[in-house]
């Protein structure tokens, strides 16, 4: 008797351990970390700028909890930080970490219920189980999400759910799982830009690294200006994916973007569906291997049809294919009105052969105005070799490629130069940017014109350290040919 009784306490205790939690009081309280100490003490501990969570938190309907100061804060294993409905939660400091109390043990993570207001600045978060985000209205800035894993949400380190959610200016690295993702029934028109995204779904599992369902009808998604750099070990992960897949539809601007070293570039897939596909580079998306299971530079894939993509000023580079096209999709590579074209192909093949572009659909495709090779002499000859369609096989679609244009990649570098970034912006210790156009000295310069710093730089990803004093500075990123100068701000 007396063991089962101290076995039946010792369970009643682990079982009030594990339901251990803290809910603010939900009378519109609008309070900091030190408030919830005092309130709970059990909850939040406090030594000096670091703060630890010891149990779950819930942030109630009508209550705010920001942190507005530069702190640390720990959570221990398993724990996880609720807004509901109504609720909000603001990160608004300049620096702040959130991460596990053991890296080993990492916090389930963030869930933000339908209707609350999140905006998260500034922030570092890492080791935990991902933001699983519910609320239409979310804000996520200027932060560093690192070595997150499968808990609150298993999907991708943050998933969306609604609305036009910002994510913006932040870095993506090496996440168990995804970047970003939202659900396949589900109507989410993000606005994702300026972000540098690299080696996520360490898992290796097949999906990208922004995986997107549909879109609200009359709000596009828009992935503007990213850096979507693959781990070439890992040979699942592909780049991006856009797809209506259960009945919804897809509005989407892909623009500006730099995918390489991934499964694939970027698939669309499914019908009620437009996509503008513009001014991105497409390089050495092969990392799987396959050509039957992949590794197109863009991929059109619509087997019943109702799908519309514009295709204009992309590099499209060493992929096993430049472009495939699969199911009866209306494409428009350039035409004489509208679409200028100027799409540029070089060394997209396997098994021996190059194929710039594969129309494997019964539908006519204008594509006027593309360099076909690009270290080739712009012969209409060399365009056929390198396109498979009607000319092929008698049951595809033609590809109209009359007249080519090999003039394009001064133009397209201009836009490439003029959308140069580097992220975060500001910064505090380090800055990462994705080289395309061959640069080779960065020099940082403060407001009088000093040089303050000077190196090398290379091809593809590159991160520098920082060791400058807050303020405004300019870097100068250059080469024999080309030179931009962008402001940075040190915090």
């Amino acid at each position: 008797m007396k063991n089962f009784t101290l076995t039946f306490l010792f369970l009643c205790a682990s079982i009030a351990q594990l339901a251990a939690q803290y809910t603010t009081p939900g009378t519109g309280v609008d309070w900091i970390l030190d408030d919830i100490a005092a309130a709970s003490p059990s909850t939040v501990t406090i030594s000096g700028t670091t703060y630890t969570l010891l149990e779950n938190i819930t942030i109630a309907a009508d209550d705010i909890v920001r942190i507005n100061t530069d702190i640390t804060l720990e959570i221990e294993a398993g724990v996880r930080i609720t807004v509901l409905g109504l609720g909000s939660f603001f990160v608004e400091a300049d620096d702040v970490t959130i991460t596990a109390v053991n890296e080993a043990a990492p916090y389930d993570g963030f869930r933000f219920e339908e209707f609350s207001d999140i905006s998260i600045q500034n922030a570092t978060i890492q080791f935990s189980g991902g933001l699983q985000v519910l609320t239409e209205t979310f804000v996520l800035n200027n932060c560093v999400l690192t070595n997150n894993v499968s808990g609150v949400t298993t999907g991708a380190t943050v998933t969306l759910s609604r609305g036009i959610p910002v994510i913006t200016n932040n870095q993506f690295l090496f996440n168990a799982n995804p970047a970003i993702s939202s659900g396949v029934n589900q109507s989410v028109s993000a606005f994702i830009a300026n972000n540098y995204i690299e080696g996520n779904n360490q898992t290796n599992n097949n999906r990208p690294q922004i995986n997107m369902g549909a879109t609200r009808v009359n709000d596009t998604l828009k992935i503007i200006n990213n850096s979507i750099i693959g781990d070439r070990d890992l040979e699942q992960a592909g780049g991006i994916a856009v797809a209506n897949l259960v009945g919804g539809a897809l509005r989407a601007i892909i623009e500006g973007n730099t995918i390489t070293d991934n499964r694939y570039g970027i698939t669309v897939v499914g019908p009620n569906s437009y996509a503008l596909i513009k001014d991105n580079i497409f390089e050495d998306n092969d990392t799987q291997g396959n050509p039957n299971l992949g590794g197109s530079g863009i991929n059109l894939n619509a087997p019943t049809g109702s799908m519309t993509v514009d295709v204009t000023g992309n590099q499209i580079r060493r992929n096993l294919w430049g472009v495939t096209i699969q199911g009866p999709v209306d494409a428009n590579f350039g035409d004489d009105a509208d679409n200028p074209g100027l799409n540029v192909f070089s060394e997209n093949g396997n098994n021996g052969n190059i194929f710039a572009l594969y129309n494997n659909g019964p539908n006519t495709i204008l594509a006027k105005n593309n360099c076909w090779a690009e270290d080739g002499e712009g012969t209409l000859a060399e365009a056929e070799a390198v396109i498979f369609h009607l000319e092929d096989d008698a049951t595809l679609g033609e590809v109209i490629f009359d007249p080519i244009h090999c003039e394009a990649v001064a133009g397209i570098e201009d836009t490439i130069l003029e959308n140069f970034v580097f992220y975060p912006n500001p910064a505090k210790k380090v800055i990462t940017f994705t080289n395309t156009v061959a640069f080779q000295t960065l020099e940082i310069y403060d407001v009088q014109g000093k040089r303050m710093y000077s190196r090398q730089i290379f091809q593809g990803a590159n991160s520098v350290i920082l060791n400058l004093p807050a303020g405004m500075y300019f870097a100068s990123f250059s080469n024999e040919n080309n030179k931009v100068v962008k402001k940075l701000l040190v915090k």
